[in-house]
């Protein structure tokens, strides 16, 4: 299939909504709001933007740069950079990357769906005990789960497999709006709570007394894990680009975007949170009760109570913002999971000459199949899904997360920082000298010496090393 032939989005809307979309996600949700909430509030987000300007941007622009310039798949989009060098190998690392995140995080996805539904039908009332005793037998069912995951994923592939234009940049103009809708609902909700206001004023209240290398350290390691770097996602979909897109200008409003959404989920849970806890800061510091407050601890378990008490005062609005609220999960989830799933069709659609259809099924069916193994490793009796301590949802959680993202994320800098022509990065980056390179040199810094250096800070420290 010649270049000229492959699909590419429609419009400079849909470049954006559907790349904001890969990057908005669960992280988003479960994980800025409590690194926000322990490490100093506004003093914490203004060291992410920060972060997100020196590491976040130039990663997404090296992908930016390698998809749209190749035209094609990221294994393929490498090696056409490459040639017949160890290089091309980072290409094929990032498909496998995505793949491995598909086949987990639709089991994650899923639990959204059974969210819903039990949001809908009155099962999340009750205490505290009560909703974390439902998340536990739920999660460790020998069949619901994987019924949620598969439904989560035919949804999915019925979008993927409609294409780039009909499928991925509709899907995304119809879900980014509504997601964004949704959140604005449940916070506007959330800040009109009495008690709300010290919420407020928690997160937008810097308290640089906590900040310390820690702190910085964690906001790096957000800024990168928030925007899909280094699993393919982004130089597949940039391979749809079109060559007139500005991908600096791109970059910035898709990581304003993420960023704007980040903050709003804080917006959302810390006024809740505060209205019913008065020591809320307390909470969240306490290294005991940390699980309850980042992860799926935090939306599965502790909001499901807190919006349940916050909106106790009016008849089913504790229900219903709890639908909302799962409803944006599952919209986060979905866009996030369409671009994964994306990595490995585009893959298998042009490396193996089949046709587009064929390959979303086949990306389908292997990623449910590995699915359906991850889910079934929750609980105590599944021990022969346990492997050294770890389940094996847990196994495809810290390898990818933990060792192939900063992995893939060093070596693409490196890769376009030494290896590619600068010539080339600029004249991509310049759409051909169409545009000014004001910031090129900057740029090149950048994924030359700041990126591989902080992506190194972020392996060295979720490993405990600093």
């Amino acid at each position: 299939m010649s270049n000229s032939e492959r699909a590419s989005f429609g419009s400079k809307l849909g470049i954006i909504l559907a790349t904001a979309g890969s990057a908005v996600g669960l992280g988003n949700v479960w994980r800025f709001p409590y690194m926000t909430g322990q490490n100093g509030g506004a003093a914490f987000i203004i060291i992410y933007i920060g972060c997100v300007i020196v590491l976040g941007i130039p990663c997404m622009l090296n992908e930016f740069v390698i998809g749209r310039r190749a035209q094609s798949n990221t294994a393929r989009a490498y090696a056409t950079f490459a040639g017949g060098t160890p290089w091309r190998f980072i290409g094929y690392f990032g498909v496998f990357t995505g793949f491995l995140i598909t086949s987990y995080y639709v089991v994650v996805s899923g639990w959204c769906l059974q969210y819903i539904y039990a949001s809908a039908v009155g099962h999340l009332s009750g205490d505290a005990d009560y909703i974390k005793t439902y998340f536990e037998t739920f999660s460790t069912n020998p069949w619901k789960p994987v019924v949620c995951m598969l439904l989560f994923m035919l949804l999915c592939h019925f979008i993927i497999s409609r294409g780039v234009e009909k499928g991925i940049e509709k899907g995304s103009k119809m879900m980014m709006p509504l997601l964004f809708i949704l959140l604005i609902v449940i916070a506007v909700a959330s800040c009109l709570l009495p008690g709300a206001g010290k919420g407020i004023t928690f997160l937008f209240s810097p308290d640089f007394t906590k900040v310390d290398s820690n702190v910085l350290l964690g906001a790096l390691g957000q800024a990168f894990y928030s925007l899909s770097v280094g699993m393919g996602c982004l130089c597949t979909y940039a391979s749809y680009f079109k060559r007139d897109t500005h991908l600096t200008k791109s970059a910035v409003q898709i990581v304003s975007i993420d960023s704007l959404i980040a903050i709003l989920a804080g917006l959302m849970i810390f006024p809740a949170f505060f209205a019913i806890h008065p020591n809320a800061p307390e909470l969240m510091t306490d290294p005991q009760l940390s699980s309850q407050y980042c992860g799926p601890g935090l939306v599965f378990i502790t909001l499901p109570s807190v919006f349940q008490q916050a909106f106790a005062g009016v008849p089913f609005l504790g229900e219903v913002v709890a639908l909302l609220f799962y409803a944006l999960l599952s919209l986060a989830a979905l866009t996030s999971l369409m671009s994964l799933h994306e990595v490995s069709t585009a893959f298998f659609h042009e490396e193996f000459n089949i046709s587009r259809r064929k390959g979303a099924a086949a990306v389908t069916l292997l990623c449910t199949l590995i699915g359906v193994f991850c889910a079934l490793s929750f609980g105590d009796t599944r021990d022969w899904l346990v492997i050294a301590g770890r389940s094996l949802f847990d196994w495809f959680d810290f390898l990818t997360g933990q060792i192939f993202l900063p992995l893939g994320g060093l070596l693409t800098s490196l890769f376009l920082g030494w290896y590619v022509p600068k010539s080339l990065i600029k004249d991509e980056l310049t759409n051909g000298g169409t545009l000014r390179g004001r910031i090129f040199g900057l740029y090149l810094f950048c994924i030359r010496y700041v990126c591989p250096l902080c992506i190194l800070l972020i392996f060295l420290h979720q490993f405990g090393v600093i």
